[in-house]
C-alpha cells in the first residue's frame, strides 16, 4: 500500500490530532513548571545554579542539552503544521488503529507524568535544582517517590520523551528522545557522586535500597 503525504485539500478531521495537541500542551506545561521551581528557589537561595550550572562537567552537558531541550519543544509543535514530511506525523501512525491507539496511550501517559512530577517538585520544594552546587549544602529528599526511586523526575523525565517518539514517530524526533536518554544517564550519574561526597554512608546506604530510575526489587543488602 502506498502511503501518501497530506496535502492542503487534505479532510479537516486528519488535521485534529488530539494527541499531538496534548503532547505539545503538556511539553509546554513542564517548561512552565520549571520556570516556576526556579523563581520559587531563586527567592530563597542567591545561588540555586537553575539557569547556568556551575560545575564544569554539567556545563559541558548542557551545551548538548540546550538545543535537546529546544528541539524536544519545537518538533511537536512543528509537527501540528505538517508543512514539511520529516518533520510531519506520519500518515501511517494517524490510520493504522493499533498505532493510533499506542498514540493516545502515550498522550496519557505525558498528562499522569507531569503530574507526578509536579508532586515531587513539591516535594523538593527549595531544594529543587537544575545543576549540582558545589559547596552548597542541601537536604537528602526521600520522601514519597524518592523513597523507592533516586531520580523519579529524570525517570518520569525519559518516559515523557518516549512518548513523545511514540505521538510523533519521526527520525528527528527519535533522535532528540534518545539524547534525551543519554544524557538523564550522565547528569543522574554525575548527581550521585556529588550527593555521595556530600553526605557520605547516609546516602550510600539510600543507594542501595533505592534504584537510580526504578524502584528495586530488592535492596542491595538481601
Amino acid at each position: 500500500m502506498e502511503i501518501r503525504p497530506l496535502t492542503p485539500m487534505t479532510p479537516r478531521w486528519f488535521m485534529r490530532d488530539v494527541p499531538l495537541l496534548i503532547l505539545v500542551a503538556t511539553i509546554w506545561a513542564f517548561g512552565i513548571g520549571v520556570g516556576v521551581m526556579a523563581a520559587r528557589v531563586r527567592r530563597h537561595n542567591i545561588n540555586p545554579a537553575w539557569l547556568v550550572p556551575k560545575e564544569r562537567f554539567e556545563r559541558l552537558l548542557w551545551l548538548i542539552w540546550v538545543p535537546v531541550i529546544i528541539a524536544q519543544n519545537v518538533l511537536p509543535a512543528l509537527a501540528i503544521r505538517r508543512r514539511h514530511p520529516l518533520l510531519a506525523v506520519p500518515e501511517a501512525a494517524l490510520l493504522h488503529p493499533v498505532f493510533s491507539n499506542l498514540r493516545w496511550a502515550a498522550s496519557i501517559g505525558v498528562v499522569l507524568c507531569f503530574l507526578v512530577t509536579v508532586e515531587c517538585w513539591a516535594r523538593m520544594g527549595e531544594h529543587w535544582r537544575i545543576g549540582v552546587v558545589p559547596n552548597q549544602k542541601s537536604d537528602l529528599v526521600t520522601g514519597g517517590l524518592y523513597a523507592r526511586v533516586r531520580h523519579p523526575i529524570y525517570a518520569f523525565s525519559a518516559l515523557v520523551m518516549l512518548c513523545a517518539a511514540i505521538i510523533v514517530p519521526t527520525i528527528p524526533m527519535i533522535t532528540v528522545a534518545v539524547l534525551h536518554f543519554t544524557l538523564l544517564i550522565l547528569k543522574a550519574r554525575n548527581e550521585e557522586r556529588f550527593l555521595l561526597e556530600e553526605h557520605g554512608e547516609r546516602y550510600a546506604e539510600y543507594c542501595r535500597r533505592t534504584g537510580r530510575f526504578f524502584p528495586r526489587v530488592l535492596s542491595r543488602n538481601s
